[in-house]
């Protein structure tokens, strides 16, 4: 539910930024520097979440970003100007961060519990909700005001997290249990596993740039670049949103099937494909066809990623990998919206074929690496 409700909140967001560039006057470059807040709070909480997780609980921390996600959404539309746009970002971007950290701690652990490589299920429902909140995003947008679909969007998000939060809070994280091996986390990693946990966060980063430049200018490039009305431009997020969510649900059969090294590397060249498409067809169907593409690609790459480097070397392995992940996720529409300003924004949105194509390079460079 809060991995699911992460995923509608953002989308409710990033469908909007749109009418919200347009009330606050940015241009491409400076509406990049507000996004920078985002990223800006979300790194700064994700250096302090752990410790947090630590000594409260990730369950519990999940809970509190689930009050304060919800919140800080209904900011954004309130300003008209890119520097309170981005001081607003900064609240928000910290609440989005503490979410996915915590929600992930959490995660892992049931994930050990299970023995299973399940990891791809959780970031589904992520996923679905994305496509739930980009959906309803491209229903409401032609008819409702950006400061009253996110006001509602934080009404649907207290509500979800008032309803789900108590049964979080009863379960304890088997972590939480004193076990044998306990101090095992705490130890310094040896130079050559850092090198491993630094190659899959790598591969996060390349990936998860790619879903926050779709997530941040998806819907801005089919409007501004392909005349899309506002509805149909919000539904190029909630398709993409659609193909990873279906890419994660099989998943966990891909990995058994396919083995890690050849997941990465096949959904790292897809991506790379359906990119090139979504960021240069002329037309606004192709582009959605890349969009779709490109989610199906993406899907089980961060994932992956991730659960490789928490295999390797414990909760600091996950820390380390989804804090590099977070991050491409979250420069990446600054990036973006540079790019955009000094070339164009199809151009710009090449970059994220670019990291994909990358990402699946180093992918089968790990592939001796993930039986380390």
């Amino acid at each position: 539910m809060f991995f699911a409700l992460d995923g509608f909140l953002f989308a409710g967001w990033v469908v909007r930024i749109p009418a919200i560039k347009q009330q606050t006057g940015a241009s491409a470059s400076t509406l990049g520097l507000a996004l920078l807040g985002v990223s800006a709070g979300a790194v700064i909480t994700m250096m302090l979440t752990g410790r947090l997780c630590r000594r409260y609980g990730s369950h519990a921390v999940t809970v509190a970003c689930g009050v304060l996600l919800p919140l800080s959404i209904a900011l954004p539309a309130q300003t008209h100007s890119a520097l309170s746009l981005g001081l607003v970002l900064l609240v928000f971007g910290a609440a989005y961060g503490g979410m996915n950290v915590a929600m992930n701690s959490a995660a892992v652990d049931l994930v050990a519990q299970l023995r299973r490589p399940v990891m791809p299920s959780f970031h589904a429902a992520f996923s679905l909700g994305g496509m739930v909140g980009a959906g309803l995003g491209g229903l409401v947008a032609g008819g409702l005001s950006a400061s009253a679909h996110l006001f509602l969007l934080a009404g649907i998000g207290l509500l979800v997290t008032a309803l789900a939060g108590p049964a979080l809070l009863r379960h304890r994280p088997a972590r939480t249990a004193p076990e044998p091996h306990a101090p095992q986390p705490q130890r310094k990693l040896d130079p050559r596993a850092r090198r491993i946990v630094l190659l899959f966060g790598v591969i996060a980063l390349c990936t998860a740039y790619g879903e926050g430049a779709l997530a941040d200018w998806g819907a801005l490039h089919l409007e501004q670049d392909l005349d899309a009305h506002p509805g149909l431009a919000a539904a190029g997020y909630a398709l993409f949103a659609l193909t990873m969510t279906i890419g994660r649900l099989t998943g966990t059969m891909l990995l058994e099937r396919l083995g890690q090294t050849r997941t990465l590397v096949l959904g790292g060249a897809v991506a790379a494909a359906g990119m090139l498409l979504g960021s240069l067809a002329p037309t606004v169907w192709l582009a959605l066809a890349g969009f779709a593409v490109t989610g199906l690609g993406l899907a089980n790459i961060f994932p992956v990623a991730v659960g490789r480097a928490g295999e390797l070397a414990g909760p600091s392995g996950v820390a380390a990998a989804s804090t590099l992940g977070y991050g491409g996720m979250l420069l990446g529409p600054p990036a973006i919206g540079f790019l955009a300003d000094w070339f164009s924004l199809p151009v710009a949105l090449t970059t994220v074929a670019l990291l994909a194509a990358g990402a699946s390079v180093l992918g089968y460079g790990a592939r001796n690496a993930t039986h380390a």
